[in-house]
């Protein structure tokens, strides 16, 4: 059963490794295979990978959508993590959990994890700045 994704007008979606951009209208698309689906506001691109959770969110998409260069980037994320675990000793479990899904190839649901990463370290920064 393909997957229908709905498109605002103008709203980025990548399918694959490709970059797809709606036109001016609302539209439909079927996607009739199994490929990486990450819709715009999934998107972390390099400028937007300000923090080292943010960092790690984008090695996780780059292994999703590029597959070719998947060694690289686990490369890329292992060692992020082990600086976040350095830093930051309280995100072990949840970096543990990312990781369980990334070895069982669950990119999509490894992204999901890391972005509540992302607002756990927005909240560790918040409560620094109020000390």
């Amino acid at each position: 059963m393909p997957l229908r994704i709905s498109l605002k007008a103008n709203e980025r979606l990548i399918v694959g490794g490709a970059v797809v951009r709606n036109g001016p209208t609302r539209c439909d698309l079927l996607i009739e295979n199994d490929v990486p689906i990450l819709r715009g506001k999934e998107v972390l691109s390099l400028d937007e990978a300000t923090s080292p959770c943010r960092r790690i969110y984008f090695a996780i998409q780059l292994m999703y959508v590029d597959p070719e260069h998947h060694a690289d980037h686990q490369k890329l994320y292992l060692q992020l993590v082990r600086e976040v675990v350095e830093a930051s000793p309280s995100t072990t479990a949840q970096l543990a959990e990312i990781s369980e899904r990334i070895g069982a190839g669950q990119y999509y649901q490894a992204l999901k994890l890391a972005r509540k990463l992302i607002g756990y370290e927005e909240d560790l920064i918040a409560n620094a700045a109020h000390r």
